[in-house]
């Protein structure tokens, strides 16, 4: 309904209709002070789901409406896909583990998985980097605190053993296989560092004992190899405690250092 003024060519004004006139349109509601209309309606939808999901099965013919799941960001998404590859490594190795299984795993395509790491080597790269620094960080606390060549002994093999014990998936992934051609990253590079570190300790204790400092790094791979290999043995078939694996393992260095000839030499073998 729309009224003309009095007054000479002014533009008519539209007048709204009581609400009780028919044909009245339902008045908009309110808005709170500092709100805006998308936000009344959205929760307006969340009451509308809640009261969905909270309906009874008696007289009521409502189903819950399904929530959304929020989509990882980038570094959650990394994380995830680390998580998911370690676990398939450490179970099929790196040659049976394919891009196509993390991404399912993972419930995202293979795409993401190449966005990430640029393939199943770099994610591979990844994990084992990190089981490396978790490994030769402990080992390399054990050694750097100086109490006597036996206790220091003592300490890296528990270092060693505590990592099978607590992490035997990252343990499994260090001495599984390597991608083709990898100088780096691997089980062998691991002991090769543990081992350059013990040989420093090693001459030193041999030149106080008035030994050859010179034979310090032969015996310090033989000391790490030693180490390994039974913690390779021991994560498959505990049938000792690790304090009896480390003791069995420091008797047997030890008693053997402590016996050691400055001239070794072999009884099979005539001297020249």
């Amino acid at each position: 309904m729309r009224t003309r003024c009095a007054c000479r060519g002014a533009p008519s004004v539209p007048v709204r209709p009581p609400p009780d006139a028919p044909g009245a349109r339902e008045p908009r509601p309110a808005v709170a002070p500092g709100w805006h209309h998308d936000d009344v309606t959205a929760d307006r939808d969340d009451r509308d789901a809640t009261d969905a999901t909270d309906a009874t099965n008696e007289g009521s013919e409502r189903t819950p409406r399904p929530r959304t799941r929020a989509r990882m960001t980038g570094p959650e998404r990394r994380e995830q896909l680390i998580a998911v590859g370690r676990r398939l490594f450490a179970e099929k190795g790196f040659e049976a583990t394919t891009v196509e299984e993390v991404a399912a795993k993972a419930n995202v395509s293979k795409p993401v998985v190449y966005e990430h790491f640029g393939g199943k080597e770099g994610l591979y790269a990844v994990v084992v980097d990190r089981e490396i620094q978790a490994l030769l960080g402990g080992i390399t606390r054990a050694l750097e605190e100086g109490d006597g060549a036996r206790m220091l002994l003592e300490r890296a093999t528990l270092a060693l053993l505590d990592y099978v014990e607590s992490d035997p998936d990252g343990f499994r992934i260090l001495v599984r296989d390597s991608p083709p051609g990898q100088s780096t990253g691997s089980f062998a590079s691991v002991l090769g560092e543990v081992a350059s570190q013990v040989e420093h300790l090693l001459a030193a204790e041999f030149k106080s004992r008035g030994l050859d400092p010179k034979s310090a790094p032969i015996h310090a791979q033989m000391l790490v190899g030693m180490v390994a290999l039974t913690g390779q043995w021991w994560l498959d078939k505990r049938k000792f405690k690790k304090d009896q694996v480390a003791a069995h393992l420091v008797n047997l260095a030890w008693n053997g250092l402590s016996g050691l000839d400055r001239s070794p030499r072999l009884v099979t073998v005539p001297r020249r």
